[in-house]
């Protein structure tokens, strides 16, 4: 399990360029408006999606919209990857590292019908090679497991 903090924040950076160039041009010509330069326009990007409440509104009616789509949108985003990140930190002692695996492996099941045939063929062989490793793994420890109790029943004798 992993928190995407760095894809999120840019992709937060690059949607808050994006839609305050966007309420910028829609308000450009709109009387009245107090979002008169792309500073403003930025200024109102940060108040209007953190909720601080301070934002100035838009007047033009699609500029309304956009600020609209751009609060849900960089709500969801900020205070998304915060709560993600702080439950990922609290959530990550209480995963045993096979768990991680196995959910890595799920996810990865999901995406096989995605696969061309080469590549199935390519999964195909490393999962093969994988099962004679664990099956390698298995048999070395059952040898030295047997190896451990033939020692401790020559001491128990002896």
């Amino acid at each position: 399990m992993y928190t995407p903090v760095v894809y999120m924040a840019c992709l937060l950076v690059a949607l808050w360029l994006l839609f305050s160039a966007g309420i910028y041009f829609g308000e450009s010509d709109a009387p009245n408006t107090k979002i008169t330069s792309y500073g403003k326009a930025l200024y109102w990007g940060i108040a209007a999606f953190s909720t601080a409440g301070i934002a100035d509104t838009p007047v033009n009616g699609m500029s309304i919209l956009l600020g609209g789509i751009w609060i849900v949108i960089g709500s969801a985003l900020f205070f998304g990857a915060i709560v993600a990140s702080i439950t990922t930190y609290f959530m990550r002692p209480l995963q045993r590292p096979s768990k991680q695996i196995i959910d890595t492996i799920e996810y990865n099941l999901e995406q096989l019908d995605e696969l061309s045939i080469e590549e199935l063929e390519l999964l195909k062989k490393m999962t093969d090679s994988f099962i004679e490793h664990v099956e390698n793994l298995k048999f070395e420890q059952e040898k030295h497991l047997n190896s451990r109790r033939k020692q401790t029943i020559r001491e128990s004798k002896g």
